[in-house]
């Protein structure tokens, strides 16, 4: 095992302003503490929260940022005391690096919920030294062993890499209200998020329709494992499906009514918000008692979760439909994305990132 008590030049795309656009930028990694790993990245997708923090929009963005959750690449140098990971091992990172580990949440695997607090793998606060974490838009990054997941052999690091936040966000609300076989799930919005729940939901043996507001996403739904596209504009075809749902996973990313999903469900059926955060249009309570429906929300999942969902990919060969693009394509990117002109997920190969 190796250990590194000298900070890691690193080289990487960030902003330094909202309206900045991504620019190369040089930094360091700490050193390595007794129980973290170094990774050199390979990939990184790309999560429509990096154009958010990056152009500010949620009003918290500290700069210079670099974004980037969805992590893959290779072990490069261990603490003294990890014994999880060894040099050249395949692995990932997510949207955390660290959490309490200590709390309720944490000893029951919801890192992700840590009551002290979970830190994001990019403008998260260090919990040791009080430095602000980066992602992976870069070509390493430092991490705390627990945190980092290894990527199944039958996996692709291209392909793995959205899964790290698309993939486990769409998984954990499946696996936490059970999805099945005997389930009928509904997906609105087919982005990075949805076209991952719809090929979840069908894996899991359930019943899957997307929601969308025309027909013209009929064939790709169909393509990616549905059984049926329900267009929310035609009144008589939302009707008739009233009540017929045990899910509505809601990957829509703006502000919008909820309300016509929620005649959707069956008697305890619920609808899982993943993709809209921000304040929602008012709900009359109504909806929510004639038949004791529920109206949530879900993050990501936790670590050993993470794991589970890789493995799960691994298996049942489920993998995301993804762009590859170039380091230095990530601003046309961002507009394409915000413009929603992707099918489904952008990667950057980081191999193609000029460090010198």
């Amino acid at each position: 095992m190796t250990t590194a008590t000298n900070e890691y030049p690193a080289a990487g795309y960030g902003a330094t302003a909202p309206e900045s656009g991504l620019v190369p930028m040089k930094f360091t990694r700490r050193g390595l503490r007794e129980n973290d790993v170094l990774i050199d990245i390979s990939h990184c997708g790309i999560c429509h929260s990096d154009l958010h923090t990056a152009r500010n929009d949620w009003g918290r963005t500290t700069y210079p940022i670099v974004p980037g959750h969805e992590i893959t690449g290779t072990v490069a140098a261990v603490g003294d005391s990890v014994t999880k990971h060894k040099i050249g091992d395949r692995v990932a990172i997510g949207c955390m690096v660290d959490a309490c580990k200590e709390c309720d949440h944490c000893q029951q695997g919801l890192e992700q919920y840590c009551q002290q607090g979970m830190v994001g793998t990019y403008g998260g606060k260090d919990r040791h030294d009080g430095s602000k974490t980066q992602g992976g838009y870069s070509n390493r990054i430092v991490c705390r062993d627990e945190f980092v997941i290894k990527v199944p052999d039958a996996l692709s690091m291209q392909d793995a890499a959205p899964l790290l936040c698309a993939g486990i966000t769409s998984y954990s609300p499946l696996r936490n209200w059970k999805v099945g076989p005997e389930s009928k799930v509904a997906v609105a919005g087919l982005g990075g998020l949805g076209h991952m729940g719809v090929k979840f939901a069908a894996a899991m043996g359930a019943e899957v329709t997307v929601l969308s507001r025309s027909e013209n996403k009929r064939g790709d739904a169909l393509a990616l494992g549905a059984a049926d596209l329900l267009v929310t504009a035609d009144k008589a075809a939302m009707r008739a499906k009233t009540g017929y749902f045990d899910m509505v996973l809601n990957t829509i990313p703006v502000r919008h009514d909820v309300t016509p999903f929620l005649r959707l469900l069956k008697l305890d059926g619920v609808q899982v918000l993943v993709g809209m955060i921000d304040m929602m249009p008012e709900v009359h309570t109504g909806l929510l008692l004639g038949g004791r429906k529920i109206l949530t929300g879900s993050g990501i999942g936790g670590i050993a979760e993470t794991q589970e969902m890789l493995d799960f990919c691994a298996e049942k060969n489920i993998t995301p439909d993804i762009e590859m693009i170039r380091m230095d394509e990530v601003n046309e990117a961002y507009d394409r994305m915000e413009a929603s002109d992707v099918k489904y997920r952008f990667v950057i190969d980081m191999n193609s990132l000029e460090t010198a």
